[in-house]
């Protein structure tokens, strides 16, 4: 079963959002722009022209694994009115979909091979701004988000928001009417100043540091190395850390099914004219 035979709000915002790129191996290097050409002036007919330079540097990537067994009695799948395992996946993808946006929004819970979370980089970069009292300010204040990015070069192509933020988001107003249009049944999505806005209510979101996150989102670089997949097993054991058998699916008459997702996460800083990432 893969990713994407499930809803992709039940993936979460990284998984929905980022770019997403193949791993052949566990590894993988992304080639960032570090350095920028410059053009020179020519002086006089027989002037020289200089040597500019463009240079790349690699952001690696290092697949991760989130895995989880689901035991199940049999009795239990046989005697259920409802497919007990269909109603059971979208759940595990959600759980695996809010893992991955702890790691990446916030660093909670994070492997030491992911970066510095997006939130952790927008303090240190001092791209934060104070909620507004009024709509009319927060509105402004979404716009100041938009602001802060391009004054560093790059371009908002969508927002994070907290659970329930939705509901803050239907009072602002522009000088031509809303400028928040809540998906609707026959909306591709919710939109904030035209682009895509995803309410983040999968249990990652730390609404105690952040409501809302604007960014461009490709360079949020999702690395996938195995999609994922779910194995059914019927004579499995799950065992602790010490070795001690905690369930027998054979002798409890069970099946276990095990999903495995291996995932890399990194994100871009390229050189942009208005801000050096030196």
């Amino acid at each position: 079963i893969l990713i994407d035979q499930f809803d992709v709000q039940g993936q979460g915002v990284i998984l929905n959002n980022s770019r997403r790129v193949l791993m052949a191996s566990q590894t993988l290097r992304q080639p960032v722009l570090s350095v920028l050409p410059s053009a020179y002036w020519v002086t006089g007919d027989a002037g020289l022209k200089q040597t500019g330079t463009a240079d790349w540097a690699n952001v690696t990537l290092t697949a991760e694994e989130l895995a989880v067994l689901i035991p199940i009695p049999l009795a239990y799948l046989d005697d259920s009115q409802v497919p007990i395992w269909d109603e059971v996946a979208p759940l595990v993808v959600e759980a695996i979909g809010q893992k991955l946006d702890a790691a990446a929004l916030f660093g909670t819970d994070a492997p030491s091979s992911f970066p510095t979370s997006i939130y952790s980089g927008c303090l240190a970069a001092g791209n934060v701004v104070v909620k507004g009292a009024g709509s009319t300010e927060l509105s402004q204040n979404v716009a100041y988000m938009g602001q802060l990015l391009a004054e560093d070069g790059f371009n908002v192509n969508g927002f994070a928001a907290a659970p329930g933020f939705s509901w803050q988001l239907v009072q602002l107003r522009g000088d031509d009417g809303p400028i928040y249009q809540p998906a609707l049944q026959d909306a591709v999505g919710s939109r904030l100043y035209g682009f895509p806005v995803q309410e983040v209510a999968n249990g990652s979101w730390d609404a105690g540091e952040a409501l809302l996150i604007a960014g461009d989102w490709t360079k949020s670089i999702v690395g996938v190395r195995q999609d994922i997949t779910f194995t059914k097993h019927t004579d499995g054991i799950v065992s602790d850390a010490a070795g001690a058998v905690v369930y027998n699916a054979m002798q409890q008459d069970s099946v276990i099914y095990r999903a495995v997702f291996r995932v890399g996460y990194a994100i871009a800083n390229p050189e942009t004219r208005t801000n050096s990432t030196d």
